[in-house]
């Protein structure tokens, strides 16, 4: 039955894990009447807390295997994912505070990270060009303008850091990060289990 619980949604424009998810994130978030906060997170600080290593940084079997778990789930999901984007590693810090500004102003963020991650991850679009930016705002019909000053910040990167440190209390190793009533759920393969959780009411587990 419906239960309109909230689930916190902590990502990265990018991680490409967190672009697999998404579109099954609100599948789910329409399936059981869950609503979604998107809470847009530092990724290296989330790392750099809980025990995880920047992907440049990790084993050489650890990095193979990323790529054919990549093409498993690109498989699984129906996506396009490019598995080396042109542009990455970037600087992703403004287009995931755009993120936050449309939050911020009451608008859904969903149609702009959407955009976003396929720009990224299957155009070969440079997120951190804010004229991409700009016609990814444009194309969904918002104030460009406006939600880039926003974006530009104290409020927005403040949140940003917030968000962080919540994903950071939350034991979220890495993104994406689902909690709900303050269980996380890591990984876009973890959006099974979730929907199983808000779908028979249960409450929260706890680590300890």
């Amino acid at each position: 039955m419906p239960n309109h619980r909230r689930i916190d949604y902590y990502f990265s424009l990018i991680s490409p894990w967190s672009y697999l998810g998404h579109a099954a994130l609100h599948d789910v978030a329409r399936a059981t009447d869950a609503a979604i906060d998107y809470r847009p997170v530092r990724i290296f600080d989330l790392f750099a807390a809980n025990g995880g290593l920047p992907l440049g940084q990790r084993a050489p079997a650890r990095q193979r295997y990323r790529l054919i778990e990549l093409q498993r789930w690109r498989a699984a999901r129906g996506l396009p994912l490019n598995l080396t984007p042109r542009y990455y590693p970037l600087d992703i810090a403004l287009a995931d505070r755009v993120a936050i500004a449309l939050a911020e102003r009451g608008e859904d963020p969903a149609g702009y990270v959407a955009d976003a991650y396929r720009a990224l991850w299957a155009e070969d679009r440079d997120l951190a060009d804010r004229d991409v930016l700009a016609a990814l705002l444009a194309g969904r019909g918002h104030d460009t303008a406006a939600l880039l000053a926003s974006a530009d910040g104290e409020a927005a990167e403040a949140r940003y850091r917030r968000n962080t440190e919540a994903a950071i209390a939350a034991d979220l190793p890495g993104l994406p990060g689902y909690v709900v009533d303050g269980e996380p759920f890591w990984g876009q393969d973890r959006i099974e289990q979730l929907q199983a959780m808000l779908a028979d009411g249960r409450p929260p587990l706890r680590g300890g």
